[in-house]
């Protein structure tokens, strides 16, 4: 099950939780630094993919200043839920903050969180579940590790008579893995850990229009890593906060539209990027989608990979991320459908009032797929759906 651990890593983004004071339950040892700071968190989503609920229930967040620290050393600090918080990660998008709470700490350098979830059991059969577009709510598995918390590598500085603003980015739709035709779901969770500010800033705001019924996601990547994701309200508007400030590639995706990309698109601590406004909004156009799909497997054994696949392109000399998944736990297998038509890039301008994005022939129908499986090389294959859909499969060492 350590297998499970491997999927945390740092990202970007937000969209919390409901108003939470907790109190703060140290951990053993005395702190060798004199002082109190305080300490604030927040929960967070990017988009999902078909489901109409993810549900976790947090129980508690704890802090350490060292890395390497294990749930049985001394020094832990927690900021304790009670009574626990049951969530729906989806309701938390497009900038809508809310916080899981507030607790004093030690001043100092604090670097590994962890999110601690209730475990389902026979008692609270569905603290963590999700419902599938259309069906019926489901249990979510948890790792078995649950108890010790999920590992966030995180640089908090607590200093005296000050806040150390934190959210935590819990990506439901890369860290929920269906299990084959089981009826099981398993959390592998993909988090991130990003400071805030409250001013606005850390922020980038848009528009869009023509969107398809389920909207559009809406991401700022560099190099083709996502830092923040969100997806569009039904007026097409969207918020990516916080996002760590720093030059991206806004990113815009939809089923069935060609796909976007603004590069150089500024984050500044000092206030918010505003693309455009709901008068000037940006129009999506239409697409043909064709499918790739495959099957991620380990070479000499029927054990699945724990593997995340991604859909890249090369848009303007720039890489950017379509789509990523984890593989089927008990199948391996994956399924994209991706738009067939070219996608259009332009520049971010400060000075715009609308943009007109232009068509890079050489991405029609050309899409990167990448599997990536923990403690492994990637592997990669170029596919052309121009003609027909496409099959990628790869195979790992044991």
């Amino acid at each position: 099950m350590n297998r499970f651990w491997t999927r945390l890593r740092m990202a970007s983004a937000m969209l919390a939780l409901t108003t939470l004071v907790a109190a703060c339950g140290g951990g053993g040892g005395s702190p060798s630094v004199s002082g109190q700071g305080s300490l604030r968190v927040a929960l967070t989503d990017a988009p999902a993919c078909g489901y109409d609920e993810v549900n976790v229930t947090v129980v508690r967040v704890d802090v350490h200043r060292s890395s390497e620290a294990t749930d049985t050393d001394s020094g832990w600090q927690s900021l304790v839920l009670d009574p626990p918080r049951r969530v729906d990660l989806l309701t938390l998008t497009n900038g809508v903050l809310e916080e899981l709470g507030t607790t004093t700490l030690p001043v100092g350098t604090y670097t590994q969180l962890r999110l601690v979830l209730a475990a389902n059991s026979p008692q609270e059969p569905m603290a963590n579940s999700l419902v599938p577009t259309g069906q019926n709510e489901v249990p979510l598995q948890t790792p078995s590790a649950q108890q010790t918390g999920l590992k966030i590598p995180v640089n908090l500085v607590v200093e005296e008579g000050e806040m150390a603003d934190v959210v935590l980015d819990f990506d439901a739709c890369k860290s929920v893995v269906r299990a084959g035709n089981s009826g099981r779901y398993l959390l592998k969770p993909v988090l991130t850990a990003i400071p805030r500010v409250d001013n606005g800033a850390l922020s980038v705001l848009g528009h869009l229009t023509a969107l398809p019924p389920s909207g559009a996601a809406v991401s700022l990547q560099q190099d083709g890593l996502v830092a923040r994701a969100t997806v569009t309200d039904a007026q097409g508007r969207f918020l990516l906060s916080p996002v760590p400030a720093g030059n991206y590639d806004l990113v815009i995706t939809a089923q069935g539209r060609v796909t976007l990309v603004m590069t150089g698109v500024p984050v500044s601590d000092v206030g918010r990027t505003t693309i455009n406004t709901s008068s000037t909004p940006i129009a999506l156009t239409d697409s043909d989608t064709r499918s790739v799909s495959g099957v991620v497997s380990t070479g000499g054994s029927s054990d699945v990979p724990d593997a995340m696949v991604r859909a890249l392109q090369t848009v303007n000399g720039q890489t950017i991320e379509w789509t990523a998944r984890p593989v089927d736990a008990d199948t391996g297998v994956y399924l994209f459908s991706l738009p067939v038509a070219a996608a259009a890039f332009t520049a971010y301008d400060p000075a715009a009032t609308s943009y007109t994005f232009t068509p890079d022939a050489g991405t029609a129908a050309r899409y990167t797929i990448q599997a990536r499986v923990p403690g492994q090389d990637s592997q990669q294959a170029e596919v052309d759906l121009s003609s027909a859909d496409q099959t990628a499969d790869f195979v790992f060492a044991p």
